[in-house]
């Protein structure tokens, strides 16, 4: 990576910075599970994803895999290295069921159970036993029966049918959870959990939520973000203190999320700017409730921001404003939940490093913060402090978010639009 691009530091001032600086500085969010974010830290960049998380629980969709925005490395799986603000179809892959987003690498879950992934390599992230970048989809090692997908910044994960966890890319943090620091360019198993529902990444973290309700953490632990009561990072998996009853887990950079049976939602670590969204800006090491927020049915995390889908079909965001990330019309950041505009009857979210996202139940796809990149998909690189309508030529069913990338999941393009363009 030789050329130079621009992030947006807490200071709120843009650096330029050699690409390979990006891939250190900055991660990540939410495929079957929600997923990740930046936070405190230096740089406010992306947290990855699981793609998007929605309100029904209802069987995935099968169908194409879409993205659009930043491309350096190839992680818009196109074949070239072109930026897109409009969404593209993947290349040569199809059935697919679930979409996740790295730092610079994206991820699909085929309806065979096989997982598939594309873009920057430099740890291993595409786990196809090379270190090398690739444009266009390659398999994950030999995976199969594979049921859900997330992304951290440099690694990838993936929950098979039968409770287990696998993971695979950068290590440094512990956040493939083996019990070593040693990167690996093909799947591991996560050590000692089993009966595993749902998973999710942040920075340098992995999180897992058991059949019991119960979470599990991995990885890096310097702002809490394992919530078990320390600051001290584990290459294995230890149990999210004083949660018992979740239903679904997402995590930022530096931020654990989860929402629990009775609709509320509950986070820990990082919290300079507001992002556990309970009126503080204090850190935490064990989960606290965020504040002002009930019946929620599906969480997600973005750079330093989070989201949460409420029963009524509203979206609520908190943390992070300085791109308009939370969707209010501002970009003035906020310690609690305040809800985005314009947005009603929504089955799924998802979050990118400063962008959140959201699909309507008549299938239209949503977008709002920052769009350096192209990332909004609306076929401009102008932000958006308010959702904007991503321009995908189908029906969406699921949304997720890399660094300054977007993907989604939907059928293929509509033959109107395919005339017209």
């Amino acid at each position: 990576m030789s050329d130079i691009r621009k992030i947006r530091w807490q200071s709120g001032k843009r650096k330029s910075v050699p690409g390979a600086a990006v891939f250190a500085a900055a991660f990540s969010l939410i495929s079957l599970t929600p997923a990740a974010a930046f936070a405190t830290g230096t740089a406010d960049w992306s947290a990855a994803k699981p793609a998007a998380a929605g309100r029904h629980g209802a069987p995935p969709a099968t169908g194409v895999a879409w993205s659009w925005g930043w491309n350096v490395e190839g992680q818009l799986g196109d074949g070239t290295q072109t930026d897109s603000n409009r969404p593209l179809p993947v290349t040569g892959i199809d059935s697919v069921t679930a979409v996740a987003g790295g730092g610079v690498t994206g991820y699909a879950l085929r309806r065979d159970g096989t997982v598939w992934a594309w873009g920057a390599n430099s740890a291993g992230q595409l786990g196809d036993g090379s270190t090398t970048d690739n444009n266009v989809p390659v398999r994950v090692g030999v995976l199969d029966g594979v049921t859900a997908v997330a992304a951290g910044a440099t690694a990838g994960y993936a929950l098979r049918r039968d409770g287990t966890v696998w993971a695979w890319g950068a290590n440094s943090a512990g956040q493939l959870g083996d019990g070593t620091t040693t990167d690996r360019d093909f799947p591991v198993q996560v050590g000692g959990l089993a009966d595993v529902t749902a998973i999710a990444a942040g920075q340098n973290a992995g999180y897992a939520l058991r059949r019991d309700g119960t979470v599990w953490a991995w990885g890096a632990g310097w702002t809490g973000q394992l919530g078990n009561g320390t600051d001290t990072d584990s290459g294995t998996p230890v149990q999210v203190a004083g949660l018992d009853d979740a239903t679904a887990v997402a995590a930022g950079d530096g931020t654990g999320y989860a929402l629990r049976r009775d609709g509320t939602v509950w986070a820990w670590g990082a919290n300079g700017v507001g992002q556990l969204g309970n009126g503080t800006t204090t850190e935490s090491n064990v989960a606290v409730q965020v504040g002002g927020l009930d019946e929620a049915t599906a969480i997600a995390a973005g750079a330093g921001s989070a989201y949460a889908l409420r029963r009524d079909g509203t979206v609520r965001a908190w943390g992070n404003n300085s791109e308009g990330q939370l969707g209010d019309g501002t970009t003035t950041s906020s310690t609690t939940p305040v809800q985005v505009d314009g947005l009603d009857d929504v089955n799924t979210i998802g979050a990118g490093g400063n962008t959140g996202y959201a699909v309507r139940e008549d299938g239209t796809a949503w977008s709002w913060g920052v769009n350096w990149f192209g990332q909004l998909g609306d076929g401009t690189n102008t932000d958006s402090f308010s959702p904007v309508r991503i321009a995908i030529p189908a029906r969406v069913t699921a949304i997720a978010g890399g660094g300054y990338s977007g993907y989604a999941l939907g059928g293929p393009a509509r033959r109107r639009h395919a005339e017209a363009s």
